[in-house]
């Protein structure tokens, strides 16, 4: 007391209770903290930046200090991170500035393929105290493929009595980038006999068909040559070509036609290769070789599609192993010739299975070793878990030792702290070796 001259000790019991109500205290602020942090993830709304694809290491990409709201050096003090799923870092803090720039050159059609936005989802950590911000980058497109036919030539039989209004599929050209950067229309050379138009399919990608205006004579010419082009829709664009050769034939009266318009199959991403997916039918009722058919599959791409045809039977069987986390369906066309040369198309779709083939990625987003002793539950790790599978297999559960005096907790999303039970000895134990799985 104060004024006195004297000073007086609490006795055992008021120690005692002093201590309880410090521990009591710390617990209280910690679940304070985890359950501020959150309450504000779940109410926050993730930033998004984007960036021009193939952009240069180093390009400024945002002010990070301004755009969280922080005070200039907070983002430095506080051990700011940026983490991204796996191992990859697209993003890096600017050490001086802490401003965020490009860590990489980015590829849209590597890191997303067809799928478009590409956003990159990503947290901002901070530490001590501890604290989360979800955002994401969206990589966006440019005009870097051009659009690009399977094959140089492609070879069509017609007959010279076919009427006029006549279609005839032909082999789409692919493009690898997206948007109004990918191919938008097909045109063909000048002539008095065909033209082409362009179609949309299910999964939204453009296919020409042929277009019969007026009708062949076989004993005029026997032979066209016809130049069609695929043209994007990139400023300015840009364009691939292929040579359509027309061999005219005689009569034939009747085209083959597929039992199904539509045929659908699965088939599991583990399949061995050669494995059967579906057999397709086409019948012509003509005889001869005008009613013999023949099967063929019009792929965007022939030599890197997973699937083949037996020209005769029409089994479609696996020819390349399948990944489910690159593609998760195929819309395939098949046609089916006759000896003629009159065609008939049908369309499948396969749908591939997920297998858990993925086993769980842990990042360490933060370590803090070595630590006090005496202060209970002392945040001592960050890390994140991802599995590259879908749906279950992709749910993971993380776990420690029961032995320990650690605990695993779920802060937000896709991340856990590893915190002390309660306060640690050091006189009893100096070192712990802890196992996640």
């Amino acid at each position: 007391m104060m004024g006195t001259g004297k000073r007086f000790f609490p006795l055992g019991s008021d120690i005692m209770e002093m201590a309880r109500t410090k521990v009591h205290r710390k617990k209280r602020q910690v679940a304070i903290l985890i359950i501020w942090v959150l309450l504000w993830e779940a109410g926050s709304e993730s930033i998004q930046y984007s960036v021009l694809e193939e952009s240069e290491t180093g390009t400024f990409v945002a002010n990070l200090t301004k755009d969280l709201g922080l005070r200039r050096g907070e983002l430095a003090a506080r051990g700011a991170q940026v983490v991204f799923k796996g191992n990859r870092q697209h993003l890096q803090l600017d050490p001086k500035t802490y401003d965020l720039l490009l860590n990489e050159k980015l590829d849209r059609e590597e890191l997303c393929g067809s799928t478009e936005p590409c956003v990159l989802p990503f947290q901002v950590l901070l530490e001590n105290p501890l604290q989360f911000f979800q955002a994401a980058l969206r990589v966006r497109d440019i005009n870097d493929h051009a659009p690009e036919f399977p094959a140089r030539e492609m070879l069509l039989k017609i007959s010279e009595i076919t009427t006029p209004g006549k279609l005839f599929p032909l082999k789409m050209a692919q493009d690898l980038d997206a948007g109004n950067n990918s191919l938008q229309s097909y045109i063909i050379s000048s002539n008095p006999h065909f033209h082409v138009l362009t179609r949309n399919r299910s999964d939204g990608r453009k296919f020409p068909e042929l277009v019969l205006d007026k009708a062949l004579d076989r004993e005029e010419q026997r032979e066209l040559r016809l130049t069609l082009t695929a043209v994007d829709g990139g400023s300015p664009p840009r364009s691939g070509t292929t040579e359509i050769r027309i061999l005219v034939l005689d009569i034939n009266d009747n085209a083959p036609e597929f039992a199904q318009e539509l045929y659908e199959a699965q088939i599991p991403e583990n399949n061995s290769l050669g494995s059967l997916i579906i057999t397709v039918s086409a019948t012509d009722l003509d005889a001869g070789s005008f009613g013999e058919v023949s099967y063929a599959l019009f792929q965007g791409d022939d030599i890197n599609q997973p699937f083949e045809i037996n020209v005769i039977t029409g089994e479609i069987r696996l020819r390349k192993t399948l990944d489910f986390e690159e593609f998760q369906s195929y819309h395939v066309d098949i046609e089916a010739t006759d000896g003629g040369g009159l065609s008939g198309k049908c369309s499948l779709i396969i749908k591939v299975l997920d297998v858990n083939d993925n086993t769980p990625q842990l990042t360490m987003s933060s370590l803090i070793s070595p630590f006090p002793e005496n202060l209970p539950e002392v945040i001592v790790a960050v890390f994140s878990v991802s599995d590259a599978d879908s749906g279950q297999n992709q749910q993971v559960i993380c776990s420690i030792d029961e032995n320990l005096p650690f605990l695993l907790r779920p802060s937000v999303e896709n991340f856990y702290t590893l915190v002390t039970e309660g306060a640690l000895d050091r006189e009893s134990q100096a070192e712990y070796n802890i196992t996640i799985t």
